[in-house]
């Protein structure tokens, strides 16, 4: 297997406190990668890092061998990487169809060059995606009426529209009924293994990141703790310190992430 994603000592400081420390981890092609941690371990901080929102402090992230930080996150969504977020951003005024089409027109560059005719291009690429992730029948429905499970599986195909190597999702299920979520993470793995992308997740639900993810790595307090399969997460006493001690490693406040 060929590494996709590597960084070497990345850490993020901000003044006085230290929000990712000295994190290095590698992701294969092919693999569904879990980050885990409690409110405030500095998980959406590594995402930010490795997506170019926020640059390093220090350390280094590697893309197929090729260093990428320090470049702006279009340039790293157009060298393959996709992200979807906690809280779905779509353009609710459109329908499912001509969302997914605008991803296609940003990739191909034609936004602006063909947009008084953006309804009609791409749309058999834009029906293959949303067929994908089950959402074909409802191409022509505006978002603005979609449920909230089905929004997640919209923003999926488009975060897939530029064919990436790599996929971040932060907190994918977040929101979502214990159905759809199971139903989500079942997507993503069946699209990581019929066509080879490499998944790094985020996510709170434990249920899901150990039925789904090839392997895990735990955060707390800006480092890496812990890294291993299901079993070996679960049975860490470290891990279940962190998760079930005497509340020592839960003192961020709550839903905040550093």
């Amino acid at each position: 297997m060929s590494v996709v994603l590597e960084t070497k000592g990345l850490t993020k400081a901000f003044g006085g406190l230290v929000a990712v420390d000295d994190v290095s981890f590698q992701l294969q092609k092919g693999e569904l990668l879990a980050l885990i941690g409690p409110n405030g371990a500095g998980k959406s901080t590594c995402f930010n890092m490795l997506m170019g929102q926020l640059p390093p402090t220090s350390g280094e992230v590697f893309l197929g061998g090729e260093r990428i930080n320090g470049l702006s996150p279009r340039q790293i969504w157009r060298k393959g990487v996709g992200r979807t977020f906690q809280i779905t951003s779509t353009y609710s005024s459109m329908t499912v169809i001509e969302n997914v089409q605008m991803a296609l027109l940003s990739h191909n560059g034609d936004v602006f060059k063909f947009l008084p005719f953006a309804h009609k291009m791409y749309r058999e690429k834009a029906m293959e995606l949303l067929d994908m992730v089950g959402m074909a029948a409802q191409a022509d429905r505006h978002c603005a009426v979609l449920a909230y499970g089905d929004l997640k599986r919209m923003e999926l195909s488009i975060a897939l529209a530029h064919d990436p190597q790599l996929l971040l999702m932060d907190e994918p299920t977040a929101g979502m009924a214990p159905k759809e979520r199971v139903a989500l993470m079942e997507l993503t793995a069946k699209i990581v293994e019929d066509r080879g992308v490499s998944v790094l997740f985020t996510e709170h639900d434990m249920d899901v990141v150990f039925a789904h993810s090839h392997r895990i790595m735990v955060l707390n307090r800006g480092k890496l703790i812990a890294e291993g399969n299901a079993t070996e997460i679960r049975n860490s006493p470290l891990v279940q310190e962190v998760y079930l001690g005497g509340g020592t490693l839960f003192d961020a406040e709550e839903g905040a992430d550093a």
